[in-house]
This record gives structure tokens, C-alpha cells and sequence, in this order.
């Protein structure tokens, strides 16, 4: 296997965990706003009926782990990779 390609699993795990982090922050962003939307009417329509859509908060925060976990895996395995040749 050439040198760049361990380098390059380590450029695209690296990409996939920021990614993750963004997607968590962007979540729990989301979740806020949502949740400070209720507080500020007087009813809670917005939250009984979820309208306007938005994306869910959980699936982001979930998508954003799901990718940290593959970023880090193919970080390791770059960097073993790099080490043994």
C-alpha cells in the first residue's frame, strides 16, 4: 500500500469525527431554539402539532455521534496503517 494512503484514511476520519461535532452542535442548537419557540406563545400549538417542520433534533444528535464513531475508527486504523509501513 503507497505512504498517502494511510494519510488519506487519516484526512477523511478526521473530516467525518468534525462533521459529527458539527452535526451534535447543530442539534442541540436546534433543540434549544425549538424548546425556547414554546416558551415564548401562549400556546402550544407548535409543539402538538410540530408546525413548522424542523429537523429533529435527536436525529442529529444521533447522526452526529454515528459519524464521530466512524471517524475515529478509520483515524485508527490510518494511523496504524501509517505506522506499520
Amino acid at each position: 500500500m503507497p505512504q498517502t494512503d494511510p494519510i488519506i484514511l487519516l484526512g477523511i476520519g478526521g473530516l467525518f469525527a468534525l462533521l459529527g461535532v458539527l452535526a451534535i452542535i447543530w442539534g442541540k442548537r436546534e433543540e434549544k431554539s425549538y424548546y425556547n419557540a414554546i416558551v415564548t406563545r401562549r400556546d402550544a400549538r407548535e409543539f402538538l402539532e410540530h408546525s413548522p417542520r424542523r429537523p429533529e433534533p435527536g436525529a442529529l444528535k444521533i447522526g452526529g455521534v454515528i459519524a464521530i464513531a466512524v471517524g475515529l475508527v478509520m483515524v485508527a486504523v490510518g494511523g496504524f496503517l501509517l505506522l506499520q509501513g
